[in-house]
Order: structure tokens, then C-alpha cells, then sequence
């Protein structure tokens, strides 16, 4: 007849009180005190700030939606200095929302190619300075990408316009009237190009972290690189992929100075995504708050409060997503 673990391994002993009396007096050291009051009071201190920006943005928002003759949110104008205003974020919403899913689409499966290809398949000379690259392209600023965006993406995506109308134009998605190629879809390119250090440094990390003895188990079984990527590293993965493209869906979302200089700007909400015309909430803001009254900027700050909470939103499926997984942390490998 066997013996059971249970029976054979104690049950962990409790600290007795004079461990714990000990334990307490090395809590209550001046240093652990001063180290204990500075993390809790950055952590409250975060909170305080958070927590002032959204009431400032509410209250600001409250004033001028109380004005407003149209539907804040389904409304297709933006006329603040009219008698009375009228203006919604219908279109905004919209073209924020389109541009950043054409920017997922195009950037994540790039992005998580590349990271597969730096971790599992580039030699370390060739991947160290391709990584590099990719974090020199996260420190480009936004109004550089918004440079190149105008001068050289624009004129060349004449080309993608034309087989895209030829081809694929039947559609209505991709239907293309002629004009400089100041869309959303332009829009959307730029910002997968924007995004894709962000994604492929987050993706990297993650796969370096999947356990090398089930890879080195599955090589030794004779299944393929590709295999154990796809049956080890992929499934490991998953979660942190998802966290990442989070993270870019957020930058998405606000970026403003890019999104201004390609885009031709309308109030309408177009059925091709190569017609120009559109907008975003960040690039609204940053066209319109210089030359804006005062109650213009309140509408302005209005549209803030969306995009606010949108982000908080994005950020907050990231840490849940992060909260459901995290054997991928390095703290944890």
C-alpha cells in the first residue's frame, strides 16, 4: 500500500510571534518607512492626477455639450461659432476608429513576423542590429512621420490607389475618384508604421520568455522550427501579442500631428476608404484649438473626454488581458 505525499510532507509551519514581532520592527526601519511613503504617494499621487484631468475635462465637456442644438454624438458638423452651435462626433468617431483597425491590420502580423523572425530564425549578428533599427523608429517624433507622410507616402501611393480602384473598386471600400491620396487609408498606413516598433519590441520580449525546454523537447521529437512555433512560442504568446497590439491601438487612437499633416479633413463620413476626407479626434483638436473661442474650446476639450475614455478603455483591456497571463513576465520566467 503507498504512501501518499500528503502524509509524508508536513504542512508549513506558521511564523511564530516572535518572528513576527521581528518582521514588524525590520518593517518599521526608517528607510523601509521613507521607501514605503514615497511608493505610496507616487501610486496616490497618479490617482490625484488622473483623477483631476478627467474632472477637468468633464466639467469643461458639461458647459459645452449644455449649449449644444445638435446630438453630440451623432451629429455630422462641427459649427461652433454659429447661433446656436451645433457639432457632433459622428464623423470623428468614425474616422478614429477606421483608421486605427486599418493600422492593426496592417502592423500587427508585420510586427509579429518580425519579432518570430529576430527570436527564433535571425542569427544574433543579424538580430541585434535590426532591433536596433526598430527602437531608433520608436524615438522618431510624430511630426517627422507626418513629414514623410506628406512628402513622400502621399505621392507614392498614387500607384496602390490605382490597382486598388482597377481591381477591387467594385466594392465600394475601395472605389477611388481620382485626387491626391489624402484618406483614411493613407491615414491608417501611417499609422501601422507609427506603431510597429511598439508592437515588435513588446512581441519580442514575449517570445523570449517561452520555455526553452518545450522547445528543445519538440526539436528533439523532430518536429520542425515552424511547428514548435506554432504548437510552443505562438500559444504561449497569445496573450502578450494581444497586450501589444493593445498598447499600439492606443497610440493609434491619439496620434494627432501625423494624422494632420496627411489628411484632407471633412465632415463626412465616406463609404471608400480612398476618398479624401474625415477625421480623428486628435487631429480635430490640433487643426481647430489655436483659432478656436472660448466655447470652442470647450466643444474641442468635449471631444477630448471621448478620446479619453476610449484610451482608458484600450488601456484598461491591456491590463486585464496582462492580469489573465502572466507567465510571460520576465519577473516570472
Amino acid at each position: 500500500m503507498g504512501i501518499s505525499t500528503q502524509d509524508t510532507v508536513p504542512p508549513p509551519s506558521k511564523p511564530s510571534a516572535a518572528e513576527q514581532k521581528r518582521a514588524a520592527r525590520g518593517a518599521t526601519r526608517p528607510g523601509d518607512r521613507i521607501f514605503l511613503g514615497l511608493t505610496r504617494g507616487s501610486g496616490i499621487l497618479l490617482l490625484v492626477i488622473m483623477a483631476a484631468i478627467a474632472v477637468f475635462l468633464t466639467y469643461r465637456a458639461a458647459l459645452a455639450i449644455s449649449k449644444d442644438e445638435g446630438n453630440f454624438l451623432t451629429t455630422f458638423d462641427w459649427n461652433t461659432s454659429a447661433d446656436p452651435p451645433v457639432f457632433g462626433i459622428a464623423v470623428l468617431a468614425f474616422g478614429t476608429v477606421v483608421s486605427s483597425v486599418i493600422a492593426m491590420v496592417i502592423a500587427v502580423p508585420i510586427a509579429v513576423a518580425i519579432a518570430l523572425f529576430l527570436t527564433h530564425y535571425a542569427p544574433r549578428r543579424l538580430s541585434g542590429p535590426i532591433a536596433y533599427v526598430i527602437d531608433l523608429l520608436a524615438a522618431v517624433p510624430s511630426i517627422v512621420y507626418g513629414l514623410w507622410g506628406a512628402l513622400i507616402l502621399v505621392p507614392h501611393l498614387i500607384g496602390l490607389y490605382s490597382w486598388l480602384d482597377e481591381y477591387l473598386g467594385w466594392t465600394g471600400i475601395f472605389e477611388w475618384q481620382g485626387g491626391a491620396p489624402r484618406s483614411m487609408l493613407t491615414v491608417g498606413i501611417l499609422l501601422a508604421i507609427m506603431i510597429l516598433p511598439i508592437v515588435t519590441n513588446v512581441s519580442r520580449e514575449v517570445f523570449r520568455q517561452a520555455p526553452q525546454m518545450i522547445e528543445e523537447a519538440a526539436l528533439a521529437l523532430g518536429a520542425t522550427r515552424w511547428e514548435v512555433i506554432r504548437m510552443a512560442v505562438l500559444p504561449f504568446g497569445r496573450s502578450g501579442v494581444i497586450s501589444a497590439s493593445m498598447l499600439g491601438l492606443g497610440r493609434a487612437l491619439g496620434e494627432t500631428m501625423a494624422v494632420a499633416t496627411v489628411l484632407s479633413p471633412d465632415f463626412l463620413i465616406h463609404t471608400s476608404l480612398l476618398d479624401p476626407g474625415g477625421g480623428t479626434f486628435a487631429q480635430n483638436i490640433a487643426s481647430k484649438f489655436s483659432e478656436a473661442t472660448e466655447f470652442g474650446r470647450d466643444a474641442l476639450i468635449a471631444s477630448g473626454l471621448v478620446l479619453f475614455v476610449i484610451t482608458l478603455l484600450v488601456n484598461g483591456a491591456a491590463r486585464a488581458i496582462i492580469a489573465r497571463r502572466k507567465e510571460y513576465s520576465g519577473a516570472n520566467a
